[in-house]
């Protein structure tokens, strides 16, 4: 990652300047939180729709259906795993996200709450248990590979199977929006809800994009350092440390 080296620094003021500054902010960020909550809250109201699909997925134990993958819970969250074709290897950013996150204290809180955790990669079996098992994970990992679960999600782009989508946005929508059309193909960032209700299945909520931010821990305490996450898309003072090869 290159990091301009040449960091400027803040203003130096009083504790008296820097308190009645960061009161002012105190009252933003409160108002963020509130908006937050307001948010969260129109989440829980949103409807759902039926899984009419029958999804098969394999894993350590053999071919199982979505319905399984709840172990028993009545929620489900799955982090769609994206997958590299060549090499045939988990992408970077979700084998970080599995080494910091995906561990038993993790997964001990949602069941509190009832709800069950797996991670579904595209790949075939052999090539996700190979490579769970040299990262040393032991939480739960399926395979889609030969089912149009990771396409009915939007979270692999491939316009044989299905038009491309992502984060709600249609092909030409994506392609107005800034992203090259060369680009859309292949695993995108993504994570849906589902809700079970016997052996019924429902969708409840899919999220992409920067609309996973909050569920990347470092980036919460990134953002409350001066210098933040020093990426070249953030609003930041001149002069602040930024990766020019980042992007939003």
């Amino acid at each position: 990652m290159s990091i301009n080296t040449r960091k400027a620094l803040p203003r130096v003021v009083s504790r008296a300047e820097w308190l009645t500054s960061r009161k002012q902010l105190l009252a933003a960020e409160k108002e963020a939180t509130k908006a937050r909550d307001a948010v969260a809250a129109r989440r829980r109201r949103l409807p759902m729709v039926r899984i009419e699909k029958g999804y098969r997925f394999e894993g350590p134990d053999g071919v199982v259906e979505l319905v399984d993958l709840f172990a028993g819970h009545s929620q489900l969250y799955v982090h769609h795993f994206m997958w590299l074709d060549e090499p045939d290897t988990g992408c970077p950013s979700c084998t970080r996200a599995a080494d910091r996150s995906f561990n038993e204290a993790h997964f001990a809180a949602l069941r509190e709450r009832d709800v069950a955790f797996a991670a579904v990669a595209r790949a075939p079996w052999a090539s996700i248990r190979a490579y769970r098992d040299e990262r040393g994970w032991t939480f739960p990992f399926f395979s889609s590979h030969g089912s149009d679960f990771n396409y009915d999600f939007h979270v692999t782009m491939d316009e044989t199977r299905v038009p491309i989508e992502y984060n709600y946005r249609t092909k030409t929508e994506l392609i107005d929006a800034g992203i090259p059309a060369e680009y859309l193909h292949g695993d995108w960032p993504g994570a849906s809800v589902f809700l079970r209700d016997g052996e019924t299945v429902y969708h409840t909520y899919s999220a992409y994009a920067r609309g996973l931010d909050e569920l990347a821990t470092p980036y919460q305490f990134l953002d409350r350092t001066i210098y933040g996450r020093q990426e070249a898309w953030e609003d930041s003072p001149h002069g602040w440390p930024q990766d020019i090869t980042s992007g939003p």
